[in-house]
């Protein structure tokens, strides 16, 4: 049976290692060893031409002095070529003092009359002596019959200044390189402390990346990075990083969408880029909390911020258009049912009476009983018909006054109340009235004597409407929050949050260049204000009729439709 191959997890992984760390360690090893051998590369190439140069110029130096003896050129020309000659004598005594390898004195025929060899006395030298005997002072490395030496060749001059002849002095090159090898040592002693020294700092280096990197490979890195850009820009809630600095350093294309800002943004703080407001304080961290209310345009936003380890912060936001829309949607039939019950309700009530007399045979008492129920509504609705000409807000005013009956509230529409057929935006007035009404209406529930009116008047182009209460009242440094998105001081319910309300009151008065706030009613309670400069055609004029409410299928419509019959004839029921 053959051997089953190696499992691959078994296998013997070649190559680099995976580890960040080791990746680095290694890179940062061949880093400081190249640098080292170059460096010694760069430092050994011109010692030895240093040391070249050194030995040519003692070489040279040696035949000057050589030649400046007026007894060597006398000797030349008076006495010929011997082992025991004079000019031998003299040329191996300053050999010796100087320790050169050899003192080579010639004639102008190029005849040796000195070498280290007495053998060689009488021959011709063996390299060119022209340039010397031309009168030039000459320095190299040359190879010869004693090997290869720095040479110095000088001209040999008699009293009279003529050329006579030339003195060769060379330096062994073996002298050189032991020089050269001598220095080496010393010099691989500073390489290896040096190259020590980088390995301490290629160590320290890549423990800091494997802290940084948590041991990962940079494929695993990578890796990492291009999940979460796919993750980032693939997910379906705006993200938003900030660095210590306060400074947005990443957004996503949700949150881009959401925040209707670009790219610009990235280095900017939250203020520059949105603008002072809720929004930015929530990007900021001013404001803290889970699932923080946020209006951004047409959007409601819930933001949570989480810190970083870096000082910095992660935000990300959640489009809730949709459901609050659909919460408002459900507060709308809510109100709708709870019209329908109490209706129902007291015409049941109504109908027992009824039948209570009829069986009594009391049938005068059940035809007044029966006139006077029907008149009370007649008279309600025609209470408000009469002072408020617009239907819409009549028939919300008619079901709001049912709600509030059979709450044991007392809803009255005040004597004062006048308002005509003009409405300019008669759906965002509807949405204003009835969130006021509902919140006062839970504000006063549970209270002895509750009562809520309701006052509209026009002046001009101008509309006020004015909510009291017999309510608790809104504490004085409480006057401002309660129109800030997201605060409240009851319990949300459970298909979404609250704090909305009252500030989307805030929102459609500022809309149409008006303004919303709240005071202590005389006799205690609340009293809400809302002026709107706007709010009427001029006399005369036809108003323009309101855009159609669309059925939500994307955020932004969802918002949009916030202002449709549906949502107005609900009340918001946010606390104050």
């Amino acid at each position: 049976m053959g051997m089953s191959p190696t499992p691959p997890a078994r296998r013997r992984r070649l190559g680099l290692p995976r580890r960040a760390f080791s990746q680095v360690l290694l890179m940062q090893l061949a880093i400081a060893a190249g640098v080292v051998v170059l460096a010694t590369g760069l430092f050994l190439a011109p010692l030895g031409d240093q040391l070249d140069d050194q030995a040519m110029r003692r070489a040279l130096a040696i035949a000057q002095t050589t030649a400046q003896q007026p007894q060597v050129a006398r000797d030349l020309r008076t006495t010929r070529p011997a082992a025991d000659g004079p000019v031998q004598t003299e040329a191996e005594r300053i050999r010796r003092a100087t320790k050169a390898e050899y003192v080579v004195v010639l004639d102008r025929q190029g005849v040796r009359w000195s070498h280290t060899d007495p053998r060689r006395i009488g021959e011709v030298v063996s390299t060119d002596p022209g340039q010397a005997l031309a009168g030039q002072d000459v320095m190299e490395i040359d190879d010869g019959t004693l090997g290869r030496s720095a040479r110095g060749k000088v001209p040999l001059r008699d009293g009279d200044g003529e050329i006579v002849g030339a003195v060769s002095v060379g330096i062994a090159y073996d002298s050189v390189r032991a020089r050269l090898v001598h220095a080496i040592p010393g010099l691989f002693a500073y390489a290896g402390g040096a190259l020590a020294v980088g390995a301490l700092a290629a160590w320290l280096i890549s423990r800091r990346v494997q802290r940084q990197t948590r041991d990962l490979a940079f494929s695993d890195i990578a890796g990492l990075l291009a999940e979460r850009e796919a993750m980032l820009h693939g997910i379906r809630e705006g993200v938003v990083a900030l660095d210590r600095g306060g400074r947005v350093r990443l957004l996503n294309d949700e949150a881009q969408r959401l925040l209707d800002i670009g790219t610009e943004a990235v280095g900017r703080s939250p203020d520059e880029a949105l603008g002072t407001g809720r929004t930015a304080d929530v990007l900021a961290g001013r404001v803290s909390g889970t699932d923080l209310l946020a209006v951004r345009g047409q959007r409601v936003l819930v933001a949570n911020r989480m810190p970083t380890d870096d000082g910095g912060a992660v935000v990300t936001l959640r489009d809730r258009t949709e459901l609050e829309q659909l919460g408002r949607e459900l507060d709308s039939t809510r109100g709708l049912i709870d019209a329908l019950r109490a209706q129902d309700h007291e015409h049941a009530n109504r109908m027992h009476t009824l039948l209570g007399l009829l069986e009594l045979e009391m049938y005068d008492d059940a035809v007044e009983f029966v006139g006077e129920v029907v008149g009370d509504h007649r008279v309600t609705a025609e209470q408000i018909t009469e002072r408020i000409r617009d239907p819409l807000l009549a028939a919300l005013l008619v079901g709001k006054a049912t709600v509030a009956a059979e709450r044991g509230v007392a809803l009255w529409v005040s004597d004062r109340t006048r308002l005509p057929d003009r409405l300019v935006d008669p759906r965002g007035l509807v949405t204003i009235v009835g969130n006021l009404v509902d919140n006062a209406l839970d504000a006063v529930a549970g209270t002895p004597h509750a009562r809520v009116e309701v006052e509209l008047r026009a002046q001009g182009r101008a509309a006020t409407l004015r909510v009291r209460d017999t309510g608790p009242g809104v504490p004085a440094e409480h006057r401002e929050l309660v129109f800030t998105e997201g605060w409240s001081t009851k319990e949300p319910p459970a298909h979404r949050q609250r704090g909305i309300g009252l500030p989307l009151v805030r929102r459609l008065a500022e809309r149409q260049g008006g303004s919303a706030t709240v005071d202590a009613a005389h006799g205690g309670g609340a009293a809400f204000a809302v002026f709107l400069p706007e709010a009427l055609a001029a006399p005369g004029q036809e108003p323009e009729p309101p855009a159609p409410a669309l059925p939500a299928p994307t955020p932004a419509s969802a918002f949009a439709s916030e202002n449709t019959a549906a949502e107005n004839t609900a009340a918001e029921k946010e606390s104050r």
